[in-house]
């Protein structure tokens, strides 16, 4: 073997990570398009300014993926959380978006996502333990 032994860290130095991910990059095939990733969030405030709702994620490859999508208790079922799943998928579609998708647990938003279009495409059964954890797609 050639190299040092390899040691699993905890706490990796983010020059490492960099240098992994640009090496891991400069490996792809050169007919795969060049990444446009892009950041893409939105957030819905009180009067005082507390945050009520947000959603955030990225497009890249003609596709949204969406990474966090929260709604204070208080407000759910007043319509917030579509309507932030709403804008960030008609701001993928301005980015030239084809689709969407995501993962929820069981014990969050499945029955929300796929009342929105989104349908599973797979799972993790026991992740954690006693619970799923769903992927969804959608066709924007």
């Amino acid at each position: 073997m050639n190299g040092t032994p390899p040691a699993v860290t905890a706490d990796p130095a983010a020059a490492d990570l960099d240098e992994l991910v640009a090496s891991l990059v400069a490996s792809r095939p050169s007919s795969l398009p060049p990444e446009n990733r892009e950041k893409l969030a939105s957030f819905i405030r009180g009067e005082n300014g507390e945050l009520l709702g947000g959603i955030a994620g990225h497009t890249n490859y003609g596709w949204l993926f969406i990474a966090q999508l929260w709604v204070h208790e208080s407000t759910r079922g007043q319509g917030l959380g579509a309507s932030l799943l709403r804008a960030a998928e008609d701001e993928a579609r301005r980015r030239g978006c084809r689709s969407a998708w995501l993962d929820t647990y069981s014990f969050q938003a499945r029955p929300f996502y796929e009342a929105h279009g989104y349908r599973v495409f797979g799972e993790l059964p026991d992740f954690p333990g006693g619970y799923r954890k769903y992927f969804l797609a959608k066709a924007l």
